[in-house]
């Protein structure tokens, strides 16, 4: 084939996917609270606090999924999702479920992801946007080669500057009254309902005004330059019909499922018989807070962000405040020569400062411990604590503790962010403490003035930070041992759990250089 000709074929396909169709993308704004009768419910429980936001700790999964469904079931005029990562699986699926019949009853929705959260996926997507009520935008998409897995890797590495930087936040919003936010992405594998891996992790219910400050951060993103309807990646609009066969066999998987395995549907299905929204509305602790998070054009910045687009510039005060104790629960943990100045001198300061991250076993992307481990005796040498969490069993690979006191039934990796200040305060949302999260991806989360809410959060931390859950490297002789306690009985471990692969990725992260991007 000639040249000119061969080029011309590969430019078609590279374009596959692009956008053909002439999609409006006009603004939209989050419907206030008083719009609906449930976010008037809340407006009339929050007005006697003047101000402050209620608050209740989701760290176990079946609640997690359960607050989200039953959100779904009391909004009357809006949702709006905020994701990095949805996967397929049964939860996934009752949520959709549950979205659609939302839309059906006049519930607008939103639903923003990342654009690599999407791969493959646009006319799935396309098929749900269908619904007159349902909207669907992708945040920093690919414009090139969507069409297949090769042409997508080609596209990406043509952009590389922009590409690796994504949207990690992790929002649900109902009614703009009442909010999610914190380290869950959707799927099986962080609601307990995979059968090889789970993640345990830390979600913040989030009551009153504060889901008004949410509600503008999702309206930032959504009105974004960088957020474009599924629309502009499909080759032709997808109609009602499509949409009613698509829901026909959501239906018919969801029954299967039922089938094939009762128990986990159960499970996931009893917030339709025992609701448990009204309760912690009950439960929740009120205080003053403040929203915080990335502006979205901190993506397109050349090398480094301004500042001035950071949610970590919002956190400083308190970051460089903090007197007594710092706590830090971080699954991805990369300090960066930032990061250690930083908590060394806090530890130097007096500060009692406390990590707990994922073990090498433990962890699932083990290239990020060859981001942490370099600077694990320098932080130890400076009194820095180190808590790394052993690899969680399932119901089949053990019978031993379990973080946050969930009955897992499969091997579970830390994937929780919060920090706690003086246990005074505490921070929550999808901030991870490495290079990642500060610099290239965007974050949301929300901190937390309450001593109440700081205590149960630093329970949590001291939870995992047992002896029976974590390893905790110390200095001995110089050399950096692990100590640990099986069957009642501590001991110490001279060389660092985790099999000969996991090694070979982490010093291969090191050795290569990729801290920056971790």
């Amino acid at each position: 084939m000639p040249l000119k000709s061969l080029c011309a074929v590969l430019l078609s396909v590279l374009l596959g996917g692009c956008a053909t169709l002439d999609v409006p993308r006009g603004p939209s704004q989050a419907i206030p609270a008083a719009k609906s009768s449930f976010g008037r419910s809340i407006e009339q429980q929050a007005a006697p606090y003047q101000g402050r936001s209620g608050f209740r700790l989701l760290p176990n999964s079946g609640e997690a999924f359960r607050a989200r469904a039953e959100l779904i079931r009391n909004a009357h005029t809006s949702l709006d999702l905020q994701y990095y990562i949805v996967h397929d699986g049964l939860s996934t699926r009752m949520l959709v479920d549950e979205l659609l019949k939302a839309a059906d009853r006049g519930v607008r929705v939103r639903i923003l992801l990342d654009d690599t959260a999407s791969d493959g996926l646009d006319e799935l997507l396309a098929t749900l946007a269908a619904h007159p009520n349902v909207q669907i935008r992708l945040f920093n998409p690919l414009q090139l080669g969507r069409s297949t897995g090769v042409t997508r890797a080609m596209g990406r590495l043509f952009n590389l500057s922009r590409q690796h930087r994504r949207m990690h936040n992790k929002l649900w919003l109902a009614d703009n009254s009442v909010a999610i936010v914190g380290g869950r992405n959707l799927g099986d594998e962080y609601f307990d309902a995979q059968p090889d891996l789970n993640f345990t992790d830390i979600d913040l219910l989030s009551v009153g005004p504060v889901a008004e400050q949410l509600g503008h951060s999702f309206d930032q993103y959504w009105n974004s330059a960088l957020s474009q309807p599924i629309g502009d990646f499909v080759s032709s609009r997808l109609s009602r019909r499509e949409l009613s066969k698509a829901r026909k066999e959501l239906e018919a998987s969801l029954s299967q499922a039922q089938r094939r395995n009762p128990a986990l549907y159960e499970q996931l299905a009893s917030y339709e018989t025992n609701p448990q929204l009204a309760v912690w509305r009950k439960e929740l602790i009120w205080a003053w807070n403040q929203a915080l998070w990335d502006a979205p054009s901190k993506v397109l910045a050349k090398g480094e962000p301004d500042p001035h687009l950071l949610l970590t510039t919002q956190l400083a005060p308190d970051l460089a405040g903090v007197g007594q104790e710092l706590i830090l629960i971080s699954a991805y943990f990369v300090p960066g020569e930032t990061g250690l100045v930083y908590l060394t001198g806090r530890s130097d300061a007096g500060v009692d400062v406390r990590l707990l991250t994922n073990s090498l076993e433990a962890t699932d992307v083990p290239a990020v411990h060859g981001g942490y481990a370099p600077y694990r005796k320098a932080l130890l040498e400076h009194g820095v604590k180190l808590y790394e969490l052993r690899r969680q069993p399932g119901s089949t690979g053990g019978s031993g503790p379990h973080l946050f006191k969930t009955s897992l039934s499969s091997d579970s990796s830390l994937h929780s962010k919060a920090m706690i200040f003086d246990q005074q305060k505490s921070f929550i949302g999808s901030f991870n403490f490495d290079p990642r999260s500060g610099l290239w991806n965007t974050e949301v989360g929300v901190l937390v003035d309450s001593p109440e809410l700081a205590a149960q959060a630093r329970k949590l931390a001291l939870q995992g930070m047992s002896p029976a859950l974590s390893y905790q490297p110390v200095l001995e002789d110089g050399n950096i041992v692990w100590q640990t306690e099986d069957n009642g009985q501590l001991h110490t471990l001279k060389r660092e759990p985790g099999n000969w692969w996991r090694q070979l990725n982490a010093w291969f992260s090191k050795r290569v250089g990729l801290e920056k991007m971790l």
